[in-house]
């Protein structure tokens, strides 16, 4: 059915990046990638960037510090990462890099972690600049320090593509950056890393994985391989969701959603992003504590409302595994918004922008950040249909509340 939505004289960049070693027990080949990267890359030092202490509970830390040992490479730990990272933690951990003499960075976690780490890397390649510089765009990087990724949850997608976000706090603004010199050298995801993950957790960063391939299918630039990548996306999101949450040492159902969020990550590489992380990044910039896969799955349903009459013959066959039945006709954009915040709910998510603080006197705010945050106009400049501030509006005010009383 998604066929109908492809104008097949377009041409479409298809991205096939970086090498991801995949599966129970890959954190098992840091000791082949450490060696291969000193070998290659000339690496004798490194600095590893991680949250306070998920690198260490998960066991990952234990065969890294083993396999850095083992390959004579030196390494100093940042491990002051928070959700939602800023641009001073950056700042801070470019320092140690460069006091350190680091010529690689190792990011352990999941996308905060990732993509602070590859933040650093930029910098290390620019001791003159700071990441005020390079989150408001003030010069555009070509070149990074190597980085490993080794990813601790099954939604960032951020190990396998080109993207960072990062916080400017003084501004409320968490833009998007998007350079090939980030790719990863060589990433790992490992399900048996992923089984500590709380249940708030588990639920939020697969909506993340979801989110990603919704926006890369119906974007303006989206291929047919974005769209193939997200339907297999939600398939899986849909079937092993409820057993991991059901049993979170589930290895099967992480190995699965794992690979779900590998194919999401791939697939935005591809299609890019537009209504949900433009609308959502405001959200968790105004408010640090708000969990950025949380943010997404509260917008998610009214951002299907509004770009369903453009894409629905897209929507109706990647959300079949979530809302089954739908015929793609633009008079189910009421009903597929329903759905999808009805299948949200089902697996504990029932949470709306006042349920979080958000009030409709933060709209303006929200929709003037959504506007003129760097990057995040570019995002909306994609989306399916023409993205006003009216639109923006409508979205911000429709996700305060539940559809169905």
């Amino acid at each position: 059915m998604w066929e109908k939505d492809v104008n097949i004289n377009e041409i479409r960049e298809i991205r096939v990046r970086p090498n991801v070693y995949f599966g129970v027990g890959a954190i098992k080949k840091i000791g082949d990638i450490l060696k291969s990267l000193k070998e290659e890359k000339n690496v004798n030092k490194v600095i590893v960037v991680s949250g306070r202490g998920a690198y260490k509970s998960t066991g990952a830390w234990g065969y890294v510090e083993e396999a850095l040992k083992a390959n004579g490479i030196g390494y100093i730990n940042f491990d002051k990462v928070t959700p939602n990272p800023t641009t001073h933690h950056v700042d801070e951990a470019v320092k140690m890099a460069l006091d350190f003499g680091a010529q690689a960075v190792i990011a352990i976690g999941g996308g905060s972690p990732v993509d602070a780490g590859k933040s650093t890397a930029i910098l290390m390649e620019y001791p003159d600049k700071t990441c005020n510089d390079l989150y408001e765009f003030k010069f555009t990087p070509s070149k990074a320090a190597p980085i490993i990724a080794i990813n601790l949850t099954h939604g960032t997608g951020s190990e396998t593509n080109r993207f960072a976000v990062v916080t400017v706090p003084e501004k409320d603004f968490k833009p998007a950056i998007a350079y090939d010199c980030i790719y990863p050298y060589a990433s790992i995801d490992d399900p048996a890393l992923m089984t500590k993950l709380s249940l708030s957790q588990t639920l939020y960063v697969s909506v993340d994985a979801v989110n990603h391939v919704v926006e890369a299918a119906t974007s303006k630039v989206a291929s047919p391989y974005s769209i193939t990548l997200a339907k297999e996306t939600i398939r899986l999101v849909a079937k092993y969701l409820p057993k991991a949450v059901a049993n979170p040492d589930d290895l099967e159902a992480r190995y699965y959603l794992s690979y779900a969020s590998l194919l999401g990550g791939v697939s935005f590489d591809n299609g890019l992003l537009h209504y949900t992380h433009a609308l959502e990044h405001p959200l968790s910039a105004v408010k640090h504590e708000l969990s950025h896969g949380l943010g997404l799955a509260i917008l998610l349903p009214a951002v299907i409302k509004y770009i369903y009459p453009e894409k629905g013959a897209v929507l109706a066959d990647i959300l079949s595994p979530i809302v089954p039945n739908l015929k793609g006709d633009a008079s189910e954009a009421q009903y597929a918004a329903e759905k999808v915040e009805q299948w949200l709910f089902s697996l504990g998510i029932n949470q709306k922008l006042k349920d979080e603080g958000f009030t409709q006197e933060d709209v303006g705010k929200l929709t003037y950040l959504a506007f003129n945050t760097p990057s995040l106009d570019g995002l909306l400049s994609i989306a399916p249909n023409s993205a006003t501030k009216e639109i923006v509006a409508a979205i911000y005010t429709e996700s305060l509340t539940p559809y169905q009383k």
